[in-house]
């Protein structure tokens, strides 16, 4: 039986997954970059978790990353097209089927990466941060 972690990191995959971009999980990034986009999501880190007692739960604020990349002529309207799209969803449903309490995304910060003989890329790692309880820090 997967953890509560494991569960909400693959519930945020599907959600990704639903969109038209090409949604990976935990994967380098491949040759090619689709024409609708390209998104891996990273795991992240949980962090520290707030603890309560009575009874004992653990309150993370688990940070996962979403890496977003386009490549085209077009790019820069794909790429607002791809980040306007996580943000829809995201907004949809924002406990993910009830598995956590809330996720938020914050702001990407792009970047043109210059590709030789081809044209480049435009990146942004999206941070999406996670809020759930767990009984045990390893579940």
């Amino acid at each position: 039986m997967p953890t509560p972690r494991e569960t909400i990191l693959a519930a945020l995959h599907a959600r990704l997954s639903a969109l038209p971009a090409t949604a990976l999980r935990g994967e380098v990034l491949p040759e090619r970059v689709p024409a609708e986009g390209l998104l891996i999501l990273r795991d992240g880190e949980p962090g520290e978790p707030d603890v309560t007692l009575s009874p004992m739960r653990y309150h993370y604020e688990h940070r996962a990353e979403i890496e977003a990349v386009v490549q085209g002529a077009d790019r820069d309207a794909t790429f607002d097209t791809l980040i306007a799209s996580i943000g829809t969803a995201l907004a949809a449903d924002r406990t993910l089927g009830g598995l956590c309490d809330w996720v938020e995304a914050e702001a990407p910060r792009p970047v043109d990466l210059p590709v030789e003989g081809v044209a480049s890329l435009k990146a942004a790692v999206i941070p999406v941060i996670l809020h759930y309880s767990t009984a045990d820090q390893l579940a």
